[in-house]
């Protein structure tokens, strides 16, 4: 089995989502002993953001190209995701821009667009310093929907979160919030199995 680990948080050390998705992958390989693990730090080695005039080369396919490879070899996809003023990080954004590629993740036909890399397991470690899956800052996430219309876009549709939500709210608060997503991981794991 194979396994993609995509980190995109700014924050080093001090990162929820690296420290969710460092306890999913441990979780995930301690399950499924000989699973082959491929990390990525957007953040530490970032990609170029996909703007290209009509008609340039792209500087970096090779590179493009490799990110899309280890998104299509791997079997389940870790996903450190936190939100960025209510969505996901540029660094993020930036790979799904290499991953999302016509002809190889998606294609278009008459009946609309197909998503062709099917039979992936995404899990998405999502950070927020607030609390948005419910509430009146709810109609302001735009990170957890939007990750889950671009992978099933892609055809991608076992996508599942691990959330740590009020991170900013209190050194009290943050603890209870990590403490409950790190208890949901090996729930999360089992229920796969």
């Amino acid at each position: 089995m194979k396994l993609l680990h995509v980190d995109a948080s700014a924050l080093g050390a001090y990162s929820v989502s690296r420290g969710l998705t460092q306890a999913i992958v441990a979780e995930f390989v301690a399950s499924h002993p000989g699973t082959e693990v491929t990390y990525r730090d957007l953040h530490a080695t970032p990609l170029t953001h996909w703007a290209l005039p009509a008609g340039e080369d792209d500087p970096n396919a090779a590179e493009g190209e490799k990110v899309l490879e280890e998104f299509l070899a791997a079997d389940v996809i870790v996903i450190g995701a936190p939100m960025y003023n209510f969505s996901i990080t540029s660094s993020l954004k930036a790979w799904i821009d290499r991953i999302a590629v016509k002809g190889r993740t998606f294609s278009y036909g008459a009946d609309g667009p197909k998503g062709l890399a099917v039979g992936k397991r995404v899990i998405i470690a999502s950070s927020r310093g607030g609390i948005y899956s419910q509430g009146p800052a709810a109609v302001m996430d735009f990170q957890e929907p939007y990750l889950r219309a671009v992978l099933g876009f892609l055809g991608v549709t076992d996508v599942e979160f691990v959330r740590a939500e009020g991170v900013n709210m209190g050194d009290e608060h943050k603890a209870q919030a990590v403490e409950n997503a790190v208890a949901g991981i090996s729930g999360l794991l089992r229920k796969a199995a």
